[in-house]
């Protein structure tokens, strides 16, 4: 899986990305630049291309936290919290 990595292109500095975790599960990754950092494990399969197509899309919100919860949901793609 190589890595993908979305920026918010409204001028903010929000960040969405995709890695692969310590134990080899997918992970995504929100940073706002600022303060916030939290990290959450993909649970079940899902392809990179609808996690990419979701992060892209979400990331490009005003709220990029609720439009993820949003788009992930749409797409039946579940996650659970490892860091906040």
């Amino acid at each position: 899986m190589a890595q993908s990595v979305f920026h918010s292109t409204s001028g903010g500095f929000d960040f969405l990305g995709l890695r692969k975790g310590r134990t080899g599960g997918v992970e995504i990754v929100y940073d706002d630049g600022v303060t916030r950092r939290m990290v959450w494990r993909v649970r079940g399969q899902a392809s990179e291309g609808q996690l990419g197509d979701a992060l892209s899309r979400a990331v490009n919100h005003a709220r990029v936290i609720p439009a993820l919860y949003a788009e992930l949901k749409k797409r039946s793609i579940m996650i659970e919290a490892v860091f906040s």
